[in-house]
């Protein structure tokens, strides 16, 4: 039931080396939004519905998405912000295997395991409510390892569409990166997942051209001619250790500074 909730949800909704940039993008600006009317809590302590939710029984199982993760830090979060980087382990092990990308203004909300369909979940208050000139969006490793169960090409891309709307409705720029390639994982015995990724990375791309936004090419750069890690680049052949960072942080801020070129 859930996961046909989270299914439901997400259906409605070059100068630089690996980086990709096709048709003009309105660029992102720290959009002033229309304020939301609040709901009140009425009576308080009458149904579930509480002004502080992200309690110990929820955050034990409940919370399938993750949302209460970073709930109380993005109250908290300075602005202006100029970009979030949302996705899975590879973007939250970024801050803190490299850390040296996430200052002046860029905010790090990887959450490890997580797939597209959770990543959405959390994508309003997890980006849009930050306010963002940009949002760097990476996701796929996941999907296709299929964390959360069996999917399909047609459910990811969806979920990623469903993000870049809601971004581009809210005045953000979008960076789209690519999936990081991998002839395995350690976690999912017997899975050679090197094509499903080209196959994915090869839709962003395309994505990317028709949408006017930037395809962040990390996989171009990190790959065999297999499509399997570099050596070097990783421990596992899936996560980046500070080697493969060091190789995406400057297409990264390559990524961020076209989003940002006015047009």
């Amino acid at each position: 039931m859930r996961k046909a909730m989270v299914a439901g949800v997400a259906t409605a909704l070059l100068a630089v080396p690996g980086l990709a940039r096709a048709a003009p993008q309105t660029p992102g600006q720290p959009t002033a939004q229309t304020p939301v009317p609040q709901v009140t809590v009425v009576p308080a302590g009458a149904t579930a519905m509480v002004a502080e939710p992200c309690t110990p029984s929820r955050t034990g199982g409940l919370d399938w998405a993750a949302v209460c993760r970073y709930q109380k830090a993005d109250r908290q979060v300075p602005q202006p912000v100029r970009a979030v980087f949302i996705g899975d382990s590879i973007t939250e092990w970024w801050l803190t295997t490299a850390p040296r990308l996430f200052a002046g203004g860029i905010v790090d909300r990887g959450i490890a395991g997580q797939t597209s369909p959770q990543i959405l979940l959390r994508f309003y208050q997890d980006v849009v409510r930050l306010r963002p000139r940009v949002v760097h969006i990476m996701c796929g490793t996941n999907d296709v390892a299929g964390n959360t169960g069996p999917t399909s090409p047609e459910e990811y891309t969806a979920n990623v569409l469903a993000m870049v709307d809601l971004a581009k409705a809210n005045g953000i720029s979008v960076v789209l990166g690519s999936v990081l390639p991998a002839g395995g994982f350690n976690w999912r015995a017997g899975m050679q997942p090197a094509g499903q990724i080209v196959a994915l990375n090869a839709w962003l791309r395309e994505l990317a051209r028709t949408r006017g936004l930037v395809y962040a090419d990390y996989h171009g750069a990190m790959a065999t001619p297999e499509g399997a890690m570099k050596p070097g680049l990783s421990s596992d052949g899936v996560h980046p250790n500070a080697a493969g960072y060091a190789v995406m942080e400057p297409i990264a801020r390559a990524a961020l500074a076209e989003a940002e070129k006015p047009r």
